[in-house]
């Protein structure tokens, strides 16, 4: 598998058909995605294309797209930043969630195969691993492939994309305050919504996944 089929998770085909401006938008992402560019932290252009081994032109561009999403802002003189999160931006990413996630988890449990469980399950138990080893940058991308996931099988592009959207915002943060505290105080609700969904209960999964979201949120908002 090569490297960037293994940061997106994805099938090494599909990987290598995307355009090379794609492959540097999405590691790029994957930086902020998963906290290795920290809010606040000032860097460049140059240095971005330099870490990432691309050109100027794409790494422009994938930084105008990341703008757009709110996921970075311009600092002046060629400079770039992940924004830091206030406790109002908090609260409004808690509102948004609250209504998204669950809503896709209830669509996603109606139209899930064994087999989409069955994967679930394995990103569940390769999470608690990572959560038992201590291993920090292991939790956040298999918390957030979970998540993802659920959003792909509940076929709402449009809603998908905009939770999608919403980790982006907050998932720096989340490294922040998970490498404060340490994984062993991470609790979720996977399970109780993965059961839910072996159930067909697609009411119950998506309370467990509202309860979730509420407390990874939390805990972001009191460790920051």
């Amino acid at each position: 598998m090569t490297n960037a089929a293994q940061k997106f998770g994805t099938d090494p085909a599909e990987v290598t058909r995307l355009p090379a401006h794609e492959v540097i938008y999405r590691e790029l992402r994957d930086l902020v995605l998963y906290g290795d560019l920290a809010p606040g932290q000032a860097v460049t252009i140059n240095g971005l294309a330099e870490r990432l081994g691309a050109g100027v032109t794409p790494i422009r561009e994938a930084i105008r797209r990341l703008i757009s999403g709110g996921a970075l802002e311009f600092q002046g003189n060629r400079r770039v930043s992940v924004p830091i999160l206030s406790a109002a931006h908090i609260g409004e990413l808690i509102v948004a969630r609250q209504w998204l996630d669950p809503h896709l988890m209830a669509r996603a449990t109606l139209r899930a195969s064994a087999g989409d469980i069955c994967t679930l399950e394995r990103l569940d138990a390769d999470l608690d691993a990572a959560i038992t080893l201590g291993d920090l940058h292991g939790y956040l991308r298999l918390n957030y492939r979970f998540h993802s996931e659920i959003y792909k099988l509940a076929d709402a592009p449009i809603l998908a994309d905009l939770a999608d959207g919403l980790w982006l915002r907050f998932g720096p943060s989340l490294r922040v305050v998970c490498g404060r505290m340490g994984t062993q105080n991470l609790p979720d609700k996977h399970k109780e919504a993965l059961v839910a969904m072996r159930d067909g209960d697609a009411d119950a999964a998506a309370r467990a996944i509202t309860e979730d979201v509420i407390q990874g949120m939390e805990q972001v908002r009191q460790g920051l």
